[in-house]
């Protein structure tokens, strides 16, 4: 295809303003027209969302299918999951670097082969380490993919109206793929087998690379940034040992000199990041990103987000596999009320009545609705009515994280100059996975602990074993709880009062406007 045009053929006639709908550039000159294909370029990008977020979840549901059908033993089980989401969440920066300097279409096609070859891989496994490498590899792919698809969003909807609803439809994918997963990873697990859980993102990334191949136009990258090797090694190193660290304080203990040696040097290889991006010729992640002070509560609101709705996922489908006994399929279908909240609070939080409401009320009104649910969830029993005891939590939470995810994925990435649209994006996506890392490593050891706590000097009998993990779950849960409403105390604080995207920040490098 040939290249996008910059802008106009001409400029407007003498004595006219702009066209009508046409956005203004940072030098004030009309940019280029609307892609009138950018609603299926959309339809693209959310493919390979959905994909990306999905495949985070996909497999719990399949563990104890994988975990037979392989023959590891309890304790490697999590590294099913986290060999996806640590080299997922620690090189998104890099993957955000590579798809600036590579172009964005490029990083977002390859991104899409790469995956389905690891994730093909991963199907066709005969070995625990094939699968967790595997899973790894579609973690590094799933890098570079996913800043790309932000960033191609970022840059192709400019208008402030198309950008709401646009990102509300990506912020309802975001938010609700988690879901998604364990719905589809149940039913694919209980009637094809669990290897089909990783071979169907095989036909997603076909439709995405397709669609890509035909709709987006190839755009070489305006003056691309050299990488910075030295600060990736830091934020990935830095990144890992902070999620192992927390992984391995369960079983070790929060005081052990294994656990603190881990997360000391985890702090240590982060903050000697933060240090070089400010005086590294080429950072990774400019501070200019993150010193905005919007953008950087959007960023915690995400992380925070992360943290407490993959302890959501993970135990839940604990809770309804193990404590009442449901079926792969079954434990699927009991999260479609949660994912369906989700979907229509992040598609409607920048629609009618909700749109004129300023981002601080929507993100802290979520943070609040997430809170409630969680701390409804902490009060579960092994045979309570769902409808009285599940339902109403899981729809609480549903809607507060589809009103977090939306506003706070707008916030985070508005205003963003061009030059910077892939690590910006890929900002974002990292404190969502990074937080949902963060969040399984420590909900998994807070859990572990309140379950060793419940049995000490008891003698083990199932009755007793399904008691203490209700009390993992509800430790679990009241965590999360906890989180959920420091979340919204920091944002009812940190973000201006009456704040939107568009008045606040404008499109992509254009001017930023006043207003409150």
């Amino acid at each position: 295809m040939s290249a996008e045009p910059t802008g106009p053929a001409s400029g407007p006639s003498p004595g006219r303003g702009p066209a009508a709908g046409a956005t203004t550039g940072a030098a004030g000159a009309p940019a280029a027209p609307p892609d009138p294909r950018r609603w299926w370029i959309l339809a693209v990008i959310g493919v390979a969302q959905l994909m990306v977020v999905l495949d985070a979840t996909i497999v719990n549901v399949a563990l104890p299918s994988i975990q037979e059908g392989l023959g590891f033993s309890d304790h490697r089980r999590q590294w099913v999951v986290t060999s996806y989401a640590i080299p997922f969440g620690s090189l998104l920066l890099l993957g955000g670097r590579l798809a600036d300097r590579v172009g964005r279409r490029r990083a977002f096609l390859v991104g899409q082969i790469g995956f389905a070859a690891a994730s093909a891989l991963g199907g066709a496994a005969s070995s625990f380490e094939v699968l967790v490498t595997a899973r790894a590899l579609q973690g590094v792919f799933a890098a570079l993919l996913a800043p790309a698809a932000l960033s191609l969003l970022t840059t192709t909807f400019t208008a402030p109206a198309e950008r709401g609803k646009a990102f509300g439809v990506f912020g309802a994918l975001a938010a609700s793929g988690g879901a998604v997963g364990l719905l589809l990873g149940g039913v694919l697990t209980e009637h094809l087998g669990w290897r089909s859980t990783l071979y169907v993102n095989v036909l997603f990334a076909a439709v995405a690379v397709a669609g890509g191949a035909l709709l987006l136009r190839r755009r070489p990258p305006q003056a691309p940034p050299r990488l910075d090797l030295p600060g990736a090694v830091l934020a990935s190193a830095g990144l890992f040992c902070l999620v192992y660290g927390l992984s391995t304080a369960g079983p070790r203990g929060w005081r052990s000199a294994a656990t603190l040696g881990i997360l000391a040097a985890a702090a240590v290889l982060l903050a000697v990041f933060v240090w070089w991006q400010g005086r590294g010729p080429h950072p990774l992640l400019p501070l200019r990103i993150v010193r905005d002070r919007v953008r950087a509560t959007a960023l915690l609101s995400v992380f925070l987000t992360g943290v407490g709705m993959f302890g959501v996922f993970l135990f839940l489908t604990y809770y309804f596999q193990h404590s009442r006994g449901f079926s792969p399929a079954r434990t699927g279908l009991a999260f479609l009320p949660m994912s369906a909240c989700t979907m229509i609070s992040a598609i409607g939080s920048n629609l009618g009545l909700l749109g004129r409401v300023g981002g601080r009320a929507r993100v802290v009104t979520g943070m609040l609705l997430a809170a409630a649910g969680m701390a409804w969830l902490a009060n579960l029993s092994a045979a309570g009515p769902y409808a009285v005891e599940v339902l109403p939590g899981q729809m609480a939470t549903g809607f507060g994280m589809g009103l977090v995810t939306a506003a706070a994925m707008n916030l985070g990435t508005a205003g963003i100059d061009p030059r910077d649209a892939g690590v910006g994006s890929a900002t974002v996506n990292a404190m969502r996975q990074v937080g949902g890392s963060v969040g399984t490593a420590l909900m998994s050891t807070l859990a572990a602990g309140a379950v060793g706590r419940y049995l000490a000097g008891r003698q083990p009998a199932p009755e007793l074993l399904a008691r203490a993990a209700l009390e993992g779950y509800r430790t679990v849960f009241t965590a999360s709880a906890l989180i959920f409403t420091a979340g919204a105390v920091l944002t009812l604080f940190l973000l201006p009062g009456g704040l939107s995207a568009e008045r606040a920040h404008g499109a992509p490098g254009g001017r930023r406007r006043s207003g409150p």
